[in-house]
Parts: C-alpha cells; structure tokens; sequence
C-alpha cells in the first residue's frame, strides 16, 4: 500500500533542519509524496528509512536507458499527466521497422534513409532514435547479422522482436554493448526471456492479449526483482490504444500502481502513411515512450518531430540561445550590427533573413531570459539598459568604424532612450524579419 505523507514524515529525522531546502520535515515529506524531491536531498535520512521510503521516492514511471552511449535514449521517468502541471521530461523516441527478410540491397537502402532523416530546428537536432528489426525469417544466423547491420549502419539502438529466444539470444550477443531491447515476454516464453534480460541487464517489452494480462505479467516480473521493462500497449485500433496509453498514465501517477509505471511501445498498424503520420502523432502527444512506424519519408518524419519538439519543450523554460555577438557571412569593420533577444525561434528567424540579404552582418543577441522581442519588451527584459550592456559585454565597438545600431521595428520606441545609454546612433530597422534583406540591401552606414 502507498505511504500517505504523514507515513513519510514519521520516517525522517523530524528536525526541520531546511538542508533539503524546505522548510519542514512535513513539507519535505509531501515534496515527496507529490513526486516533486528526491529522497536523495534529505543527508540526515537513516539508512533504515531510506529502505522504507524506497517506494515512495521512486518516479512514478521507471526511467530507462537504451541505445548507444553516444546516442542513448531515455525513456518514462514521467511525473504528470499534463505537460502545464510541470513539464514532460523524455520525449517520444520514434523507431522505424525494419524486416531481416529484406535482400541486402534493399537492407542498405532503408537503413541508409533511416540515418539520412536528420534536421535542425531552432538549434535542436531532431532525428530517429531506434531501429525496430522483426525476426521474419525466422532464422537464428540471418536475425543475428541483420541486427549487428542496423547497429553498425545507424549508430543507432535496437529493438529485437522475435517469438523465438535463440535468435533474441544471438542477436543480442551481436548488437552488445548497445543495449538492445527484447521484444516481447508473455506467459509462454517469460522465463526465457526474462533470463536473457537479466543475464544482459537489457530492457524487456511485455505484451499479452489485452492490457490487464499485460498488467498480471508486470506484477509477477517485479515480484521477481526485475524492473527494467516496457509494456506493449498496441492495439488493433487507435483508438483502444489510447485509451490503454491514458489508462496506463493515470494508474501510475494518480494511483501509484507499480506495475504500470514502466515505459510504454506502441506500433502504427494504419496502411494509408498519412493515417500512420497521424496514429504515431497521437502516440506522441498521449503518452508512448516509443512509436514504431513503417514509413520512412522525411516529409512525414519532418511534421512528426516538429510535433513532437513542441510537446516535449518545457512550457516553464523557453528555448534559448547564448547571448553574445554572432557574425553571419564574412563581416567587417564596416558591417552592419543588429540586435534581438535570444529567444531561440526569434535567433532562428532572423539570422537566416540576414544571411538571404547577402549582406555580412553582426547580430547581437541580449539575454531576454528567452522572451521574443514584443514579450521581453512589454517585461521590460528587453530595454535601452539591456542593449546598451549586451553592447558593453561583447566590446562592439573595437569591431566596428561606426556607432550605428539596428533595432527592431516594434521596439522604435527605445531608440531615443538607447541613444543616451549607448552613444551610439540607433537605427530603426523593419518590424517583420521578412523586410530584413530589402532594408539592409539599401542601408547606407556612412
């Protein structure tokens, strides 16, 4: 049964010490309870009471970690049902099938367009994180080699699915030491598996016929001490798999039921691609740790990881580049200087309008706390103190001959106040990016 806070409270030191950075041991102790501290900030807990309250510090869904060193993935540790109420900490992770009856060509071809789906969006680098190989040939050699290809192709992780443990067993012995997932334990072959998973200290994917079996599984697996697992909630529609993706989030952040809270898999069973798009988009935003697709093409992958940037970007902290003084084609002692904030989607609006007009420019960027221009304006974060500092910071004037300065249109209003700051002359530029390359094609600093 979950420990209330007052079970929690009467296991901690009681001296209201404020280490943990409460100000009570009973505030400490419902910090707990909600999933919002670690059990780990409290240096006075004896060990026996660290024993005791093992269950109650625990995330609510058990974080894993998959795939490469270099290219690792972490999956749950989730602790909300909404993304406002605090934030989603691990995001979706997509992967595409792959078939080891496919030729060898066609193998290359596929795994050569899996690792080509790569972009960059406002500084963040979006692209697939796993490879999800299906052991249709049924042959234990060929699953082996096929999978130590998609290792070493991609760079990527791995999810071997087969109903036969020989060949998870060989395939596993080849794609080591990127930590492999096993796919997937039920009633007939869980010893086996679960043997293989905790011999190699991989994850492994449960699956039954419906999702309170799945659950039944769960609760045996960690009654025998092993918690690094992943539950299949596929459906034969969406629709039944949504609902089991939220029945499954409310029953291990409100409930606190155990055996759901581990990371959840869902594959795309749509044959129409633009109805695949849409079932791994909603996988996406409600809640699978990882969506297996079979489309491939970076039109549709492209909507799919700008979506899932959006959810998975903390609401509370906005993307953010590093104020200084950015230089954009060639420029020198005569270029002009811009200024904006250092709200990530404003840098990445405004920097490539500039490189469009050819003209090489500097482009200053002050720290705005990641506020776009009318916003940081409006929380006076971004004022004539701010640019005249952001100025001071980087030591404009050693690279320029001139004092002219480029300011936003929207913000005109500061030019006067800028001018006294700075000493320098400000020039209002266009209130749109778009109108950048015309107006700096046509600006004339001497």
């Amino acid at each position: 049964m979950a420990l209330s806070a007052l079970d929690i409270y009467k296991l901690l030191p009681k001296t209201n010490c404020k280490k943990c950075g409460s100000p009570t041991c009973l505030a400490f102790a419902l910090r707990l309870l909600a999933k919002k501290a670690s059990l780990e900030e409290c240096p006075d807990v004896s060990e026996e009471a660290r024993r005791a309250l093992a269950q109650a510090s625990e995330p609510p869904i058990r974080t894993l970690v998959v795939g490469p060193e270099n290219k690792r993935v972490e999956l749950g540790g989730e602790i909300v049902l909404f993304r406002h109420e605090k934030t989603f900490y691990h995001h979706t992770a997509i992967a595409i099938s792959v078939s080891d009856n496919l030729s060898e060509t066609q193998l290359k071809e596929r795994l050569a367009k899996i690792k080509a789906i790569k972009f960059e969006r406002v500084g963040q680098q979006l692209g697939i994180n796993l490879v999800a190989l299906s052991n249709e040939s049924k042959d234990v050699r060929k699953f082996s080699q096929v999978a130590k290809t998609c290792v070493s192709e991609t760079g990527l992780g791995i999810i071997l699915i087969s109903d036969n443990s020989s060949c998870l067993e060989g395939a596993v012995k080849e794609t080591q030491p990127v930590k492999p997932i096993i796919y997937a334990a039920g009633e007939s072959n869980l010893d086996k598996l679960l043997g293989l998973a905790q011999t190699h200290n991989l994850a492994l994917v449960l699956k039954s016929e419906n999702l309170e079996a799945t659950l039944k599984i769960s609760e045996q697996v960690i009654g025998k001490g092993y918690k690094d697992l992943i539950l299949d909630v596929s459906a034969g529609n969406s629709s039944q798999a949504l609902q089991n993706l939220t029945i499954l989030r409310r029953l291990s952040i409100i409930k606190n039921f155990r055996p759901a809270g581990f990371p959840v898999i869902c594959f795309t069973h749509a044959k129409d691609k633009n109805l695949e798009v849409l079932e791994a988009a909603t996988y996406t935003a409600k809640y699978a740790s990882i969506a297996v697709v079979n489309f491939i093409d970076l039109e549709s992958h492209l909507s799919l990881l700008t979506l899932r940037q959006n959810i998975y970007t903390d609401p509370q902290k906005p993307v953010t580049v590093e104020p200084k003084l950015y230089e954009i084609g060639s420029p020198g002692k005569d270029s002009p200087l811009l200024v904006t904030t250092n709200f990530s989607l404003t840098f990445y609006t405004v920097s490539p309008e500039i490189e469009h007009s050819k003209v090489p420019a500097y482009l200053l960027i002050a720290d705005t706390e990641g506020m776009s221009v009318l916003t940081a304006w409006a929380a006076e974060k971004f004022t004539a103190e701010t640019i005249a500092k952001a100025m001071k910071a980087v030591n404009v004037e050693t690279k320029l001959n001139h004092k002219k300065i480029i300011i936003p249109g929207y913000v005109a209003v500061l030019s006067g106040k800028l001018e006294d700051e700075s000493g320098w002359q400000v020039v209002v530029g266009p209130k749109e990016a778009s109108g950048i390359p015309k107006f700096l094609k046509q600006l004339v600093l001497v």
